[in-house]
């Protein structure tokens, strides 16, 4: 039967459709017009329309087995409303569709549901799956919706109805058809000069996108899944430093790199004063990441990924330097002319 997949044309998605196809599963893809070629491409038979249209729901998801819901704004510069209306009502509309097949839902979540305050994560000692919600800052509105998210999806799960729903919870995640982090990397490695916070030893915070689908894959059938959250946070064993994730990019671009060595209180006041000037210019929207952004790169990952691997039976498949060599390979297979 078949699996139903949103966001089929991002970065995740996309990765859910490879994998499933390569293990022989029929894919359905819920896009928009634009993306339609990206994800047929893929293997999967494009369906038009919005994932808050219940209708195109209905059309999309007749007869499938399962649902893989990743379609999401991620760094989308607008407001709250925006980012509920999308993250918020398209997993309705996926709680909705799943109840009305009887298919399982798995729900590609986030990290950052956890809350992205410094003092919080920093104090953790292991972020895993029962770890309390914190604070989430007023302006962080991705963290803000995806948290609303999972708590509609849990909120119904409870109710009962016969909804199966898994939600997966990455951090970062690169790869092909990454049009975010990967790109920015390869541009600043380029130019040679690298800025580093702190002494670069600490484990980045981030997964190779291959390695969240085949989870993906894994939480459609596992037993154990339904009514579970799952971090899926790491690349295993071959997880990189911030010194060696850069000096593995440098190496796929056959460039050498300097660093500029930031002391994580000049780094952290630098970008929280950038994201208080993009507030002051546009106090509707959302302004980015901001000082998640330095603690990603000057701390270690703190989110524990061992309920994955024991209830799911994941193994990420992909070492961390494949991982990036295939992402060095596919961001300058499409980067436009001049970038």
């Amino acid at each position: 039967m078949t699996v139903l997949v949103t966001g089929g044309s991002g970065l995740v998605g996309s990765h859910v459709i490879e994998a499933l196809r390569a293990g022989g599963e029929p894919v359905r893809a819920l896009v928009r017009q634009p993306s339609a070629h990206s994800v047929a491409a893929l293997g999967a038979e494009a369906v038009i329309g919005e994932v808050t249209d219940a209708a195109a729901w209905r059309a999309a998801s007749a007869g499938v087995r399962g649902i893989v819901h990743a379609a999401a704004l991620v760094a989308h510069r607008g407001t709250l409303d925006d980012f509920l209306a999308v993250n918020v009502g398209g997993t309705r509309q996926a709680v909705a569709a799943a109840r009305a097949t009887g298919s399982r839902l798995v729900h590609i979540s986030s990290v950052a549901v956890y809350g992205r305050t410094g003092p919080y994560i920093a104090g953790a000692g292991g972020v895993s799956e029962d770890f309390p919600f914190g604070p989430i800052v007023e302006h962080d509105y991705y963290a803000r919706s995806k948290r609303a998210a999972e708590e509609a999806l849990w909120e119904t799960a409870q109710r009962g109805g016969g909804l199966a729903a898994v939600a997966i919870r990455p951090n970062v995640v690169y790869g092909e058809r990454d049009r975010l982090f990967s790109p920015r990397v390869v541009r600043a490695v380029r130019q040679g000069l690298v800025p580093q916070v702190g002494d670069g030893t600490n484990r980045l915070s981030c997964v190779y996108a291959g390695n969240v689908a085949a989870a993906v894959v894994l939480a459609l059938d596992a037993p154990a899944a339904p009514g579970r959250a799952y971090n899926v946070t790491t690349d295993g064993e071959t997880a990189l430093t911030q010194r060696s994730f850069a000096e593995a990019f440098a190496a796929e671009l056959g460039v050498r790199v300097r660093r500029l060595r930031l002391p994580y209180r000049v780094a952290r006041c630098a970008v929280d004063l950038w994201a208080r000037w993009q507030l002051l210019r546009r106090p509707t929207e959302y302004p980015g990441i901001g000082g998640a952004a330095i603690r990603f790169l000057a701390g270690d990952n703190p989110y524990v990924a061992e309920r994955a691997r024991r209830e799911l039976g994941w193994t990420p498949p992909v070492p961390a330097r494949e991982a990036v060599r295939r992402t060095v390979r596919w961001v300058l297979a499409n980067e436009k002319p001049g970038s």
